[in-house]
């Protein structure tokens, strides 16, 4: 993944801008560069290796670096320790982390059981919505957003751009927890999706094109308000990931069981209706 850039603009506010800062724009939609928090800045760079595990941090190298004071340094490296990606020690200072790769299994199972669960209520709110008359314009927003993702992942594809596609594969899924509605679920996927894309650091030729497909599926899926296959997909697709990342560290025994267990799909009480409305980019499409 390229290396974040350490170009700010000389604010004081704790605040930097960049230019394509994966994640400071989740659905693309801005046209001009978003500013963004010395702390998103600082475990960007953590994330992708530019800060390495045991790198000491200090407020003064931070605040040199990202043209800030030491007080929003000191409040964002409070908050990447309160995250577990920087350790601190009295009279001794602050340090990377070591990436929580003994944890990677329970990570990706708990992203797995959240990620159903974004999926299908996604899809139960999109039901809802058509059935009582349209979804407003901040659905439709989203939506058209996820088209254009979408767009822009199969260029990646076809260009062998990975470096591209992770970016876009997390915004694919950022912006399905939008359409859940749910700001807490959007929140917890935020949160354990940067644990996960630190996991990949070790590893970044484990992340190909394969699965990029399952998105498109997914989100007809949800536009069709079928919670039940949307949460199917979603599972599937996630458990896949895990597979991938997993069969490199654990036995094929393991790996074996994961494949012939069904990732677990809460049911819902209703079902999908038989006229759901297929979408397009910009709205509803005539069957």
């Amino acid at each position: 993944m390229p290396a974040w850039p350490s170009d700010p603009s000389d604010r004081r506010d704790g605040t930097t801008r960049a230019s394509s800062a994966p994640g400071s724009d989740p659905l693309g939609e801005a046209g001009a560069p978003a500013p963004i928090s010395l702390l998103d800045a600082v475990r960007r760079e953590i994330v992708t290796g530019v800060l390495q595990p045991g790198t000491r941090v200090t407020e003064a190298s931070l605040a040199d670096r990202h043209g800030v004071s030491r007080v929003p340094v000191r409040e964002a490296l409070r908050g990447l320790e309160a995250e577990g990606f920087v350790e601190s020690t009295p009279n001794v200072g602050s340090r990377v982390a070591a990436i929580p790769v003994d944890e990677a299994d329970d990570l990706f199972a708990v992203r797995e059981a959240l990620e159903i669960a974004t999926a299908r209520r996604a899809a139960t709110r999109a039901r809802a919505l058509f059935s009582v008359d349209a979804p407003p314009e901040d659905w439709w927003r989203v939506r058209r957003s996820l088209e254009r993702i979408l767009a822009d992942g199969d260029r990646a594809v076809a260009d062998d751009d990975l470096d591209r596609l992770v970016d876009l594969n997390e915004r694919f899924h950022f912006g399905v927890a939008e359409l859940s509605g749910s700001t807490t679920l959007a929140t917890l996927l935020r949160q354990l999706s940067r644990k996960i894309e630190w996991l990949y650091a070790l590893d970044t030729f484990s992340r190909g094109k394969r699965l990029w497909p399952d998105h498109r599926v997914i989100l007809a899926a949800i536009d069709a308000g079928d919670p039940e296959q949307a949460a199917e997909r979603m599972g599937w697709h996630v458990r896949e990931s895990r597979i991938g990342y997993l069969s490199r560290t654990v036995p094929a025994a393991v790996v074996d069981a994961l494949r012939a267990t069904p990732p677990v799909v809460a049911p819902t009480t209703a079902s999908a209706p038989s006229g759901a409305p297929r979408v397009g980019a910009d709205g509803p499409v005539a069957s």
